[in-house]
């Protein structure tokens, strides 16, 4: 762990001086920002307490010298506290009694300290095209809770707009006209051609409405317990969406058709809605539809709970509601409410929020996790009700 934290440090200070000593009468002064967020973790489940609390420190730098942007942070995350869980711990009995007790040790996961370098990138760019390669922010969609066209991250439901990773590629934006642009990627995620993804994406502005249209061909890999090491196979995936305004509402939509080398073909799609009243009161709903989810909660298997966790399927139940409503109780506090619904099995998860800007460059966010559901549904009590506390420093 040593000379893995002295040849990142060493990595990224080595940027940063070159970047600051780069002579150009066009460039830009060299920024340097980021932020520290100790988090503290809370969780009551089966008549025990636990806790587990991080220290996160991202240090980003962004210079450009001309018509080229150089960027990158650095992330460094401290654990504290319960460190080891195993997430069987958090299913039904009828799914822990299929593993095995030689088995049991494999699902074991441990939270340790980790230091990387999260987005690395160079974009060359002018008025109408920019070329961006490295790591980078890859997050197509329009949804908030969730984003059938995103393969590239899995957003916690709960938690939707918590920052995402960034993802290697070489990519190609062209702005065709005011309203038009069209993005090329390729993401090496594979060691030759096929295996890697090609993604094209197009976008266009109507009106009140931008509508995009969305295809890529990647390999998909899903987790199978039951016949390992699992299914990998070439994934095409042709997705359309639209966003706009409709008689004083935000409206939009969200859907993808995956074709399937192996395994049966599935779509996905969600459907949103928001509006803002005078006082201030937002509010938000959305609706969404995963074939590959199941109807009915006795049959969810390990499989889907596996593959709900590692992020291989956006839901386990077929039919999800999202809801969200934010009051600006002043001009420094936000009251926050979500709420998640399972249409097929009735169970939910409810998440009372608070966002304090207590100073100028500090906010301050607690958390609430309150499940409603019986054991084996997907919003079930056995994971624990809980409470998260995040501050966050900006320099």
């Amino acid at each position: 762990m040593r000379s893995k934290v002295f040849l990142l440090t060493f990595a990224f200070l080595s940027i940063f001086l070159a970047f600051a000593a780069m002579p150009n009468a066009d460039a830009e002064e060299l920024d340097l920002f980021g932020y520290f967020e100790p988090q503290f973790i809370f969780l009551y489940r089966d008549g025990e307490s636990y806790q587990m609390n991080s220290d996160k420190l991202r240090v980003d730098l962004k210079r450009s010298v001309g018509g080229v942007e150089f960027g990158s942070d650095l992330i460094y995350t401290l654990y504290y506290g319960k460190k080891n869980w195993n997430i069987l711990d958090f299913f039904s009995d009828d799914i822990r009694n299929e593993v095995p007790e030689g088995m049991q040790s494999y699902f074991l996961v441990e939270f340790k300290d980790t230091l990387y370098l999260d987005n690395v990138y160079i974009r060359m760019s002018n008025s109408r095209i920019a070329c961006t390669f490295g790591k980078q922010q890859i997050s197509p969609g329009t949804g908030y809770f969730s984003n059938p066209v995103d393969v590239f991250n899995s957003k916690d439901a709960l938690d939707p707009t918590y920052e995402q990773p960034g993802q290697n590629g070489a990519r190609l934006d062209v702005m065709l006209s005011d309203r038009i642009n069209v993005m090329t990627l390729y993401s090496p995620i594979a060691g030759d051609w096929n295996g890697s993804g090609k993604l094209l994406r197009l976008k266009i502005g109507l009106g009140h409405f931008d509508f995009m249209f969305t295809g890529y061909e990647f390999k998909d890999y899903l987790t199978d317990f039951y016949s390992p090491p699992g299914i990998s196979e070439r994934r095409r995936l042709g997705g359309f969406e639209f966003v706009g305004e409709l008689l004083g509402l935000g409206v939009w939509f969200e859907g993808a058709y995956n074709f399937m080398e192996i395994s049966d073909d599935f779509y996905e799609f969600l459907v949103g809605t928001d509006y803002t009243f005078e006082s201030g009161l937002y509010v938000l709903f959305e609706y969404q539809r995963n074939e590959r989810g199941k109807t009915n909660y006795e049959d969810y298997n390990i499989n889907d709970w596996l593959r709900f966790y590692l992020g291989e399927n956006k839901t386990i139940s077929r039919d999800q509601m999202y809801g969200m409503i934010s009051y600006p109780m002043t001009d420094l506090i936000n009251l926050q409410l979500l709420s998640v619904l399972s249409f097929n099995d009735g169970s939910a998860a409810i998440v009372p929020v608070i966002d304090y800007n207590i100073f100028e460059n500090m906010d301050i966010n607690v958390m609430g996790n309150i499940y409603t559901g019986s054991e084996g549904k997907v919003y079930n009590s056995r994971l624990g009700n809980g409470l998260v506390i995040r501050a966050r420093v900006y320099f």
